[in-house]
């Protein structure tokens, strides 16, 4: 089994209307199903973790010289580069974490309409490097010219 990161962030889909618009029982539908797909992914046994996190307006940033910390609000990213919250799944393939992930994008929305909301999925490695050589392979997996 191989678990996997399933992060929502404040991103919309084709229907942006904030969720402060909603009609309560839109809310209300969009709980619900969430709920529903947490229970039917704690019973398979694939649902390892799911939290929600607060607004991006709580967070706070701490950086430490290892005598003396400091901290701030913020960072002040758009909200749509927020994580809002995440699972994670302990699933025999990337194919099953990309069902899932398909399942979550299509909460409903307004009008009950699925939100395709953009969800990223991220392998959970089993260990992190333990020397350089390690982390010099792990740092090739990463693009720093992404932007």
């Amino acid at each position: 089994m191989t678990r996997y990161l399933l992060a929502v962030d404040f991103q919309s889909g084709p229907e942006d209307t904030p969720m402060e618009q909603w009609q309560p029982e839109e809310v209300t539908a969009h709980l619900d199903y969430y709920r529903a797909l947490n229970a039917e992914l704690e019973a398979s046994g694939e649902l390892v973790d799911h939290t929600i996190l607060t607004g991006p307006d709580l967070a706070k940033v701490v950086t430490s010289d290892g005598t003396r910390s400091v901290v701030t609000d913020g960072p002040f990213q758009e909200i749509k580069e927020w994580v809002a919250g995440f699972q994670i799944v302990d699933v025999e393939t990337e194919e099953r974490a990309l069902e899932i992930a398909a399942r979550v994008s299509a909460v409903p929305g307004r009008g009950g309409v699925p939100t395709q909301q953009p969800i990223q999925v991220r392998r959970v490695m089993d260990e992190g490097p333990a020397d350089a050589a390690a982390m010099d392979d792990f740092l090739a997996t990463v693009t720093h010219d992404h932007h």
